[in-house]
């Protein structure tokens, strides 16, 4: 077991660099099954999940290499088609192979995959869709089990904008002469960065971003090289840590596009934010100002994975802020911990009422999810004395080397065996 040290009250000053979006290549890592030749994958960042994904590739029977932040993946040709219960439990998003394997082999048989609990996620709505796209579905037991002589290509009306069940949706269909469309798909940057990916090697894929995606299988797809696009929560997260602790620092290597989202929070709380090209110095003042009302949307809304460091960061606002939690039913597992340095937080159903404070302070404190362990290393900051966070393979799921980008930025923090 690994813990974080943080010795907070300490201004954060210089920059930091944003690596690849978890969230755009777990998928196309789980689009390689569908190539026939070498995929290179460059800003690939160095993640918990990602490594979890490799493994299951490695599985599956692909051939996979890594030098720093570059990943090259080969289809050998003799894919398996299940994963076991072991790689499946290690998180959520190992349910999108579901989608390639059925399109490859015409079978897949997975076991219910793992991930934070943050409450109901059903994967409902990924096989209905697949049913509609003649494939056999069995659920039972805890596994699934697909089948189909052939994808028949519809129209599918997603009753909800999952990202999910969109992109498994785009890499069942990707293969085969048929027509799919997605309606009401999702719209979050990561299935553009999807259709582009599948697009370079060799798909027919238009719409990502907007309402309706088309799909025109195609007969086969060949390999390319693709760099990950910047991964839009890890920038938001550093936009808090700077908040919180009323510092000034410069994020690199961002999409300005994709933080417009997050942008009307952090002005409302008092920041100065400087765009440039791919990059953006926010100023905070010295003590933050309330946000009025916070409600997460799907994008192109106030991204749910981006409201946990924003509240962590208004526990020591001037006033109380409104966040509103429209997507997952237990986002606020981190509050117990918040609170117990000194936060002031209460919640009704989804909605978390933030009284400021003047002060928070050190604490022994528990990680019980990925973005949940984020808003405790915000509060840490913040904070008067040392607290240490324990259960941090939550956070290492989706922050890469966090404490050595925090020490450069001039936190004192490190990484100790607990």
């Amino acid at each position: 077991m690994e813990r974080l040290v943080i010795n907070g009250k300490r201004k954060l000053s210089g920059e930091v660099k944003i690596h690849g979006a978890k969230n755009a290549a777990l998928p196309i890592l789980c689009a390689c099954v569908l190539c026939d030749e070498k995929v290179v994958l460059h800003n690939c960042p160095k993640l918990s999940d990602i490594k979890n994904t490799i493994e299951i590739l490695k599985y599956l029977g692909c051939e996979v290499t890594r030098e720093e932040d570059t990943v090259e993946v080969v289809n050998k040709g003799y894919l398996k088609d299940s994963i076991p219960k072991d790689l499946m439990n290690k998180m959520r998003s190992s349910i999108i192979f579901l989608g390639p394997l059925t399109a490859k082999l015409g079978k897949a048989n997975l076991c219910l995959p793992g991930g934070c609990e943050l409450g109901p996620r059903p994967i409902d709505i990924h096989l209905k869709s697949f049913e509609k796209l003649n494939v056999n579905v069995v659920k039972q037991s805890g596994k699934i089990a697909c089948s189909t002589e052939k994808i028949k290509g519809t129209s599918i009306n997603l009753p909800f904008p999952s990202v999910g069940a969109t992109e498994n949706i785009m890499l069942l269909t990707a293969l085969g002469n048929s027509k799919t469309l997605i309606h009401n798909a999702a719209r979050e940057p990561e299935i553009i960065e999807l259709q582009n990916f599948l697009n370079k090697c060799g798909a027919n894929i238009s719409g990502a971003g907007e309402n309706c995606i088309v799909i025109n299988g195609v007969k086969k797809l060949h390999g390319c090289t693709h760099s990950i696009l910047p991964d839009r929560i890890e920038a938001s997260t550093y936009m808090s840590f700077a908040a919180a602790t009323g510092s000034t620092i410069s994020i690199k290597n961002i999409c300005n596009e994709h933080i417009e989202p997050v942008v009307f929070a952090f002005r409302e709380a008092g920041c100065e934010m400087l765009f440039g090209e791919n990059e953006l110095k926010i100023i905070a003042p010295k003590r933050l100002n309330r946000i009025m009302h916070i409600k997460t949307l799907v994008y192109p809304g106030f991204p749910t994975d981006s409201g946990m460091p924003i509240i962590a960061m208004s526990c020591v606002a001037k006033g109380t802020t409104i966040f509103e939690e429209t997507i997952f039913q237990n986002r606020y597992n981190a509050t117990l911990g918040l609170n117990k340095m000194g936060a002031n937080i209460k919640i009704y159903d989804r909605i978390a009422v933030v009284e400021g404070v003047k002060e928070l302070y050190g604490a022994d404190v528990e990680a019980t999810d990925l973005r949940g362990g984020a808003a405790l290393v915000c509060a840490s900051l913040a904070a008067n004395g040392i607290t240490k966070i324990t259960q941090l393979q939550h956070i290492d799921r989706g922050y890469e080397n966090i404490e050595y980008n925090l020490s450069v930025l001039g936190a004192d923090i490190k990484r100790e065996k607990d």
